[in-house]
C-alpha cells in the first residue's frame, strides 16, 4: 500500500510539473517584449494578447498582413482609437472590430485570413472580437518580423 501511495504521488508531481512547464511554454511563445499587451509575427502570421508583463492571455491566432507593396510596419506602437463598425473609403471596404495602432491608419480588424491587407492585421471573427474587447487606447502594440 505505501509503494503505491508513493508511485500515486510521485505521478501527480509529475502531472503538476509538466502542466507548470506548459503555462511557461506557452507564455514563452510570444517573439515580443513583455510589455506588448498585443504582438504580431509578421513570419510566422501569428498574433497573440497577453497581459503586459509578458503573459500569453489569447492566441497564438492566425492573421494576414499587409502585401509586400503595402506592408504591415514593423515596431513598437500604441493603440491610437477603437471603431467597432469602420469603413476604409480609401480602399472602399469594412474593417469591422478595428483597433488602430498606426497614425497612418493600420488596425487589427476582421478580415481575410486567405488575402492580404493594404498594411493592416487580418484576424477572423472570433479573434477580431476579443482583440477589439481587450485592446484599449494607449495599450503597447509589437510587430516583428
Amino acid at each position: 500500500m505505501n509503494r503505491r501511495m508513493i508511485a500515486l504521488l510521485g505521478g501527480v508531481a509529475a502531472m503538476a510539473g509538466t502542466l507548470a512547464f506548459a503555462g511557461t511554454a506557452e507564455a514563452a511563445a510570444t517573439p515580443c517584449d513583455a510589455a506588448a499587451k498585443a504582438c504580431v509575427q509578421r513570419s510566422s502570421n501569428t498574433a497573440w494578447l497577453t497581459d503586459g508583463a509578458g503573459n500569453v492571455t489569447y492566441g497564438g491566432v492566425p492573421i494576414t498582413v499587409g502585401l509586400a507593396k503595402y506592408p504591415t510596419p514593423l515596431g513598437t506602437f500604441h493603440v491610437q482609437y477603437k471603431d467597432i463598425d469602420h469603413y476604409s473609403k480609401q480602399f472602399n471596404g469594412p474593417m469591422p472590430y478595428s483597433v488602430f495602432f498606426t497614425n497612418t491608419g493600420v488596425a487589427f480588424h476582421q478580415g481575410s485570413l486567405k488575402v492580404k491587407s493594404h498594411g493592416c492585421v487580418h484576424l477572423s471573427h472570433a479573434a477580431a472580437v476579443t482583440f477589439y474587447n481587450s485592446l484599449h487606447p494607449g495599450d503597447v502594440v509589437q510587430v516583428v518580423p
